[in-house]
């Protein structure tokens, strides 16, 4: 298969989230808020339209390592497919566990930690740094002799196991607990209460987190978030705050070895007489309903369009990928600003939606797909007429 199956699964994370979604609002349950949401969903988007550039480097470094010094040619056998999945979960754990013990690792991995709600949403929280830090620990499994394809393709299902384990429906499992990660297991892992934090890093299975120390049982309703809350529904502002906040740190101490001290000791690490780093300020407000409306549309339109480059961006060339990824990340990034009420965020918008229509009569008259000047032009008179009559620009 050409496309991974993470994507091809795409659809079904909409269908189990807007599931469960529905079940909470029949049910009051409140676990469920519309501007967070839209903000996990869209670090996932984030991480996959930068994924397309970046994987490349990261499978490229796997294959070379695979093609060049492996010890063993390994077979496609379903008791080597075992083996493969016991070794990528073994890997994994020790990922995920450096992600939360190594300052630098960390700003790649926190992103997905920052939601104070835990349901299906979250499970698409990802961080765009992450495979940059994580990608390493599994560099082992190529000195073994198992190709790239075959890896790629069991990590896949390691990672598709995980997502419903991001929900608080599903309780205690009995014996499975023993052996599998679980909702139980993981919302302990998504906890800020201090018997939590830094425990059940197994992405499968939990039997690496009760052999290696790191095991915590659920036995209160956890707090979840991060100790230094976001304050920011906006995906993009989500994906680089961490980097620039560690950055600021780094920057702010003297002395080289007390930087590296910054960068690879624990994220709770810190000098006696540490300046504090100030963060950017971001002023959070309550968008007016049809602010809300015209952002879920929108996000809808965008979740479409990222669709459409995920599966067809082979027949794309470069140039016009590199445009259409800037342009939805700029899409995700206004979207953000609206959910937050940043008071530029209309007229930012106002600036999105004239490039949107300078693209799409460029399309019309140099690509010559004639659909696209229909829809575009409905989208902007129906995104125009919510706009102005909530925020009106004369």
């Amino acid at each position: 298969m050409s496309i991974n199956p993470v994507v091809l699964s795409i659809p079904i994370y909409f269908i189990l989230i807007v599931l469960e979604w529905s079940v909470d609002l029949y049910k009051d349950k409140k676990r469920y808020n519309f501007r967070d949401a839209l903000g996990n969903i869209g670090c996932g988007i984030t991480q996959q339209l930068i994924g397309l550039f970046s994987k490349v480097g990261v499978i490229a470094l796997y294959t070379f390592i695979y093609s060049n010094y492996r010890l063993f040619e390994i077979e496609h056998t379903w008791y080597w497919g075992v083996v493969l999945l016991l070794l990528i979960d073994f890997f994994y754990y020790w990922a995920h566990r450096m992600t939360h013990e190594i300052n630098l690792f960390w700003v790649g991995h926190v992103v997905h930690h920052q939601s104070e709600a835990y349901n299906f949403s979250v499970a698409l929280r990802q961080g765009t740094l992450q495979t940059f830090f994580t990608s390493p620990f599994f560099w082992p499994i190529a000195l073994l002799g198992f190709d790239p394809y075959w890896f790629l393709y069991l990590s896949a299902f390691n990672l598709l196991y995980q997502f419903w384990i991001h929900t608080e429906y599903i309780g205690k499992l009995g014996w499975f607990e023993y052996v599998f990660n679980t909702p139980s297991h993981h919302r302990v892992h998504h906890a800020t209460d201090s018997k939590y934090i830094d425990k059940n890093h197994g992405g499968s299975l939990i039997i690496w987190d009760r052999m290696f120390g790191t095991f915590a049982e659920e036995t209160t309703p956890p707090k979840y978030g991060v100790t230094v809350p976001l304050k920011s529904f906006n995906p993009i502002y989500a994906t680089v705050q961490p980097a620039m906040s560690l950055w600021k740190r780094v920057a702010s101490t003297s002395g080289f070895v007390n930087k590296l001290n910054v960068l690879f000791r624990s994220p709770a690490f810190k000098y006696e007489n540490e300046v504090e780093v100030k963060e950017l300020a971001i002023e959070i407000n309550e968008p007016s309903k049809n602010t809300l409306i015209y952002s879920g549309l929108w996000f809808l339109i965008v979740i479409g369009l990222t669709a459409n480059l995920l599966f067809n961006y082979s027949n794309y060339n470069l140039n016009f990928i590199l445009c259409y990824v800037f342009f939805l990340l700029w899409s995700l990034w206004n979207i953000g600003s609206l959910n937050d009420g940043d008071k530029y965020a209309i007229t930012l918008e106002w600036v999105r939606i004239f490039v949107l229509c300078v693209g799409v009569f460029w399309l019309l008259w140099f690509v010559n797909v004639s659909w696209v000047i229909g829809v575009g032009i409905s989208v902007l008179l129906f995104a125009g007429i919510l706009l102005l009559k909530e925020n009106p620009v004369f």
